[in-house]
């Protein structure tokens, strides 16, 4: 395998990042692709100062893999608690542990940030992805996600 190395995204890996949203999106069942808004999500989040996007780049500098990771308070932990998104790799690097990598500079900045804990959701007929967060050891919880648009 080819020397991958991480880091924060800049705004020039826009473009990248949005065509690994696509394929992310094209998986899970309750997101559409849709360009403007991923591009329009990604700016927030480079522009925001309690979020972060790690990225991993192949050996031309290309972003082959991406994760962002949020923070929010939990008074259950009394704390910064992560989210974490957006989690995918190219297919061509899957399995070489691009994917672990990234969670656990996504983890890292939460650590440093003060999160106490991480979550994630995980789309529930994507087997391949519960498969693979088991394997890292996520817990699941007894807890669902709901939403309603605003």
């Amino acid at each position: 395998m080819e020397n991958i190395t991480y880091g924060e995204a800049k705004e020039t890996d826009i473009p990248c990042l949005v065509s690994l949203l696509s394929i992310l999106f094209n998986i899970e069942k309750d997101f559409n692709p849709d360009l403007t808004k991923q591009k329009n999500g990604l700016e927030l989040l480079l522009n925001n100062t309690v979020a972060t996007i790690q990225v991993a780049r192949n050996s031309n500098g290309t972003v082959i893999g991406m994760v962002t990771a949020q923070l929010v308070i939990s008074t259950a932990q009394g704390s910064a608690s992560a989210w974490i998104e957006d989690m995918v790799v190219d297919s061509l690097y899957r399995g070489h542990g691009v994917g672990k990598q990234l969670l656990l500079k996504a983890l890292e900045w939460a650590k440093i940030s003060g999160a106490t804990r991480a979550q994630l959701l995980v789309d529930m007929t994507n087997t391949d992805a519960i498969g693979y967060y088991e394997h890292l050891k996520w817990e699941s919880t007894q807890l669902q996600a709901r939403r309603v648009f605003l």
